[in-house]
């Protein structure tokens, strides 16, 4: 059975992650309460790809914390991965489904109602839903949808949402009132100077927020 928490979702970005590099981001992010982690690599081949992301594997090895790869099926099966997350533009949600199997997750991004409304649940595992705010890590996002938005794609998903696009640990609340199980977060924690601190802010407030 898939087991997963979106409480808190850490979208590795190289470029913000360089300082620490991806795979110590990693280990101080979990150690803070990062509980889902995704490897976003748009400039990386596959070879690249699955060199990192088994460096990656090997960092979450015993914690619990499953490795998603964003768009490349191929380099998730070869790293041995928790899941892929593909977008609206990658690979077909159910052709993903058919590659992978039925044991890894699979994420799908959506930005409308409808989109939402489409989503086959035993295909999809969770969506993520934004952008909720304009983001410099995601230059060619779709408008942001902001709170309200967030929540009206929410209550057409049938499958758990996590809030992605701008959002930090003071949005929590909002995000889980709008229905979210969690955010999605890329600046407020790589990085960042402590790592492990901004990991450990996020789980806080995500704690907080269900109180």
């Amino acid at each position: 059975m898939k087991t997963f928490d979106l409480s808190v979702y850490l979208v590795l970005d190289p470029d913000l992650c360089r300082t620490a590099g991806m795979v110590e981001t990693t280990r101080l992010a979990v150690e803070g309460g990062v509980t889902i982690v995704q490897l976003r690599d748009k400039h990386a081949d596959k070879a690249q790809m699955i060199e990192t992301g088994r460096a990656l594997k090997a960092v979450l090895a015993g914690t619990g914390v499953p490795l998603i790869v964003n768009d490349d099926v191929e380099a998730a099966i070869a790293i041995g991965a928790g899941g892929v997350h593909v977008g609206q533009s990658d690979m077909i949600a159910a052709m993903a489904r058919e590659r992978i199997g039925n044991d890894m997750i699979l994420g799908l991004s959506v930005e409308t109602e409808e989109l939402a409304r489409r989503i086959d649940p035993s295909v999809v595992d969770y969506v993520g839903i934004g952008p909720v705010f304009a983001t410099a890590t995601k230059p060619d996002h779709k408008k942001p949808i902001g709170f309200e938005g967030l929540a009206r794609i929410v209550a057409a998903a049938p499958v758990p949402a996590v809030a992605i696009g701008g959002v930090k640990a003071e949005h929590a609340v909002p995000a889980l009132a709008a229905g979210a199980k969690g955010i999605a977060v890329v600046s407020a924690i790589c990085g960042q100077p402590d790592t492990k601190a901004a990991a450990r802010r996020i789980a806080d407030a995500i704690k907080k927020a269900r109180a």
